[in-house]
């Protein structure tokens, strides 16, 4: 799939999942961060690190989804795993390349 292109195209795609997954956005960024790859706060805002932007756009979405995801389902349990499935398909796959990539 390669590299995000620039800051747009990643934030792009996360408004499109957001509207698939149908989670309002209150702020979006892209920063650096040291521990995590995301973080979201219950008002809608969303962080994500900007190292993302280097790597695959697979790996991109993943963490997007993921942390949208929790809007809805606070934890990583089967209900979390069953939505991960229905908008990536086979994301365990992702989700393992990206246990072997240093923050």
């Amino acid at each position: 799939m390669g590299k995000w292109k620039d800051k747009k195209e990643f934030k792009d795609r996360v408004y499109y999942f957001a509207k698939e997954i149908d989670i309002p956005v209150n702020l979006l960024a892209l920063r650096p961060m040291m521990n995590k790859w995301a973080s979201c706060s219950t008002n809608g805002n969303l962080n994500f690190n900007s190292e993302l932007l280097e790597l695959d756009r697979k790996i991109g979405d993943y963490v997007i989804v993921h942390e949208l995801l929790h809007f809805r389902v606070p934890n990583h349990g089967k209900l979390w795993k069953s939505l991960m499935t229905v908008y990536l398909g086979d994301y365990e796959k992702i989700e393992e390349k990206l246990k072997y990539l240093r923050i």
